[in-house]
């Protein structure tokens, strides 16, 4: 009975979460083009498969990866290696980044799109390099990301100066950058921060935060995921300068 009511729970949650899109849609659909929904069974099912997997997904999170995240940091704080401290939080980032589905999906549409354009050739090995320069472009600038974050997280740096500092480095580059190269640069900021790579990077900065003594989880914790969108857009503008 427990399990049954913690699971009602957890659907309860998700349909909560959920809602406003419902409502959207369903208002937007019947007031505004007054049309019933199409394919009435399917879009019902689909809504079911939604609603179970962020139920699943959310309770993953919680039961997985973020006590993982947590306890690895925790585990190298007391080690007291910066070598291995630093090696793990860029494995971690270049990892999730590359694993990360939306950005395999927005890499493999860069490419179709560069091919129609006439900037890439229209082979399947061209579209298949460029995607996977896109994605270790941006894995590797991730990765780098975290490092730094963590390195701000040990010493103590304020967090606002890098941050500025950084978009001063991207708006320079903007004037640089083919165009053909920017809004994907500055879409790889977004896709960078989706399902896999945000939950284990912020249990990361919060667990090292309260591992440390003087460093406040509140305060110091969070802000790497700030970091692991900010450098995508000048490593895949850095990219598209050596491309086109």
């Amino acid at each position: 009975m427990i399990i049954l009511k913690l699971i009602a729970i957890k659907i309860k949650n998700a349909l909560t979460d959920l809602l406003p899109i419902i409502i959207v849609i369903a208002f937007f659909q019947i007031i505004v083009l007054k049309q019933p929904l199409p394919q009435m069974g399917e879009v019902l099912f689909g809504a079911l498969l939604v609603v179970t997997g962020l139920t699943l997904f959310v309770q993953g999170l919680e039961m997985g990866l973020f006590p993982i995240g947590e306890s690895m940091a925790h585990a190298l704080a007391r080690k007291g290696s910066l070598f291995w401290l630093l090696s793990f939080a860029f494995a971690l980032g270049f990892s999730t980044t590359i694993a990360e589905p939306a950005l395999i999906a927005v890499a493999w549409e860069a490419a179709e799109i560069a091919s129609q354009g006439g900037l890439i050739d229209t082979s399947r090995e061209s579209l298949s390099k460029y995607a996977f320069g896109l994605r270790i472009s941006v894995a590797f600038s991730v990765g780098l990301a975290i490092l730094i974050g963590v390195m701000r997280i040990l010493r103590g740096w304020p967090i606002h100066y890098l941050i500025i500092s950084g978009y001063v480095v991207v708006m320079l580059m903007t004037f640089i950058a083919p165009k053909e190269i920017i809004g994907i640069a500055y879409d790889a900021g977004g896709v960078t921060t989706s399902t896999i790579t945000v939950p284990l990077v912020a249990a990361l900065g919060v667990g090292l935060a309260s591992s440390i003594r003087g460093r406040s989880p509140l305060v110091d914790g969070f802000g790497l995921i700030a970091f692991a969108s900010l450098l995508p857009m000048i490593f895949v503008m850095g990219y598209g300068i050596i491309i086109f």
